[in-house]
């Protein structure tokens, strides 16, 4: 054999030889005489290797060439646009293989052929083409496209798209969902001096939860939208971020409410297990609040934070709501998923965790779940009256009879006749007389998790608000004795 075909004999690359042998013969010519036949295959060959990837997730908008297999998801319409030497013409062609999608644009000539051609969604292609990032994505320019009858790609089109089912560069997506959180719309200077506005908002499905990216004109969305609102995504694309996949909202897209049931369900971590550096779920009840504390940053902003303490079956935690987060609406009782927050050392050794702009935050409604306050997994129903998701009418805090456990953590809130006591009882059982229970003494020992008007401890099992003219530190030990008016211990010592 000669030296073309012992070099293509060797080449692990999707093309005919005869081609390969015209474009040696090219690089022959176009080095003029400063190559042989040998070294322009090595050449050509070292160029072919670089351009076949294997599959869609592999390329890269840097990449100057590229050759692939995808299958056509959808063609859009042939558009016209004025250029300077006359009209041009192009289609978008959505292709995915299963590791990602991406967007074909086919231009002039090639743009109609396709529209003759009558390229249909389930076509193979065998693509060859210029990758760059496009507004929507990865977008690859096609130079030549070819179907393929028997190449097989197996993925399928009629299925319906869920959080699980994003990949990267996927554009023209419609995602129904359950918003868990939004947040605050935001403004940007861009480099040609224009200002821009973005928002976010978290929503789940029955497979997970994702972070949507609203862009300026559907910034303002996310001010619309409360909590457990079930809406569905149109015309959206998938970017990365920080290693987490995104869905984002332009000017081709929107967000509109649906009707309908969607379902969350949270796979929340134990709060006994989860350790320092980690980025964890937790769901729980919520226990104590403390008020919003307001800072200055280095930068002359001002800033806000707001602790909170959580409770499941296995455990307790603090975790500090930052930013937006410390305006969600908590109350003793309420059960909250706090997602994607970050565990920290804090206060005497005790973990905590901090929930910071990537978070979601948002209030569980455990009437749809049928399951025990406190669990691991909790589903999310669509919002069905004026009340936030899992939150209790003023005034209905009974709980159940004396003597049940169906709220485990809530100390106070395990009986409607008041709060408990140190010792583990319930002032004001079962039996007691009203008069002779708000007379009894009660002492308590527990740590400072709420300072201010009024004061809430925490013994590791129940919390108990105390009115105090004592001055107090968060984290400090203290035991107080009083008596109760109430739910409140009227503290008249403390040490």
């Amino acid at each position: 054999m000669g030296a073309i075909e012992d070099v293509y004999e060797d080449l692990d690359a999707d093309v005919a030889e005869e081609r390969f042998r015209e474009a040696v013969e090219s690089k022959v010519e176009q080095m003029g005489g400063l190559a042989d036949e040998e070294t322009a295959a090595m050449l050509i060959a070292h160029e072919l290797a670089d351009s076949e990837v294997g599959q869609v997730a592999d390329i890269e908008p840097t990449m100057d060439e590229v050759k692939f297999i995808a299958k056509v998801v959808s063609v859009g319409d042939l558009r016209t646009f004025e250029r300077d030497d006359g009209e041009g013409r192009v289609v978008n062609v959505e292709a995915a293989d299963g590791t990602g999608s991406l967007r074909l644009a086919f231009w002039d000539e090639q743009a109609q052929s396709v529209v003759d051609g009558e390229l249909v969604a389930g076509d193979v292609l065998r693509v060859k083409g210029r990758p760059k990032e496009g507004y929507n994505g990865l977008e690859v320019s096609v130079d030549k496209a070819e179907p393929d009858a028997d190449a097989t790609i197996d993925l399928d089109l009629d299925g319906e798209t869920t959080v699980e089912s994003l990949t990267m560069g996927q554009s023209d997506v419609t995602l129904r969902g359950l918003v868990l959180g939004t947040d605050s719309v935001r403004t940007f200077d861009r480099d040609d001096g224009s200002e821009g506005r973005v928002a976010n908002l978290t929503l789940g499905d029955e497979t997970g939860r994702v972070r949507v990216t609203l862009w300026d004109e559907r910034a303002g969305r996310a001010r619309e939208l409360e909590s457990g609102a079930a809406v569905e995504v149109v015309d959206g694309y998938v970017r990365e971020r920080e290693g987490d996949l995104e869905l984002h909202v332009g000017d081709r897209g929107a967000v509109e409410s649906v009707e309908g049931e969607v379902a969350y369900e949270p796979d929340a971590d134990p709060i006994a297990e989860v350790e320092v550096g980690e980025t964890v779920d937790l769901a729980g009840v919520v226990r104590s609040t403390d008020p919003v504390r307001t800072f200055d940053r280095d930068d002359g902003s001002e800033g806000q934070v707001r602790n909170v303490r959580i409770q499941d079956d296995t455990g307790d935690m603090r975790i500090a709501l930052w930013g937006d987060k410390a305006d969600v609406d908590l109350a003793p009782g309420d059960e909250v998923l706090a997602a994607d927050v970050e565990v920290e050392d804090g206060f005497q050794d005790d973990l905590e965790a901090s929930a910071n702009w990537r978070s979601t935050v948002v209030v569980l409604d455990d009437a749809s779940t049928g399951t025990d306050v406190g669990g691991p997994d909790r589903e999310v129903g669509n919002a069905t009256s004026d009340t936030p998701a899992g939150r209790e009418e003023p005034g209905d805090r009974s709980g159940g009879q004396a003597g049940d456990d169906d709220t485990p953590g809530l100390g106070a809130f395990t009986d409607g006749e008041g709060p408990a006591t140190g010792d583990g009882s319930t002032a004001g059982g079962a039996g007691d007389d009203g008069g002779q229970a708000a007379a009894e003494r009660v002492e308590f020992t527990g740590t400072v998790v709420q300072t201010g008007d009024p004061v809430v401890l925490d013994d590791g099992r129940e919390t108990m608000t105390v009115r105090t003219d004592a001055r107090l530190q968060l984290g400090e030990e203290v035991t107080v004795s009083g008596r109760l008016a109430g739910e409140t211990l009227e503290a008249d010592e403390v040490r």
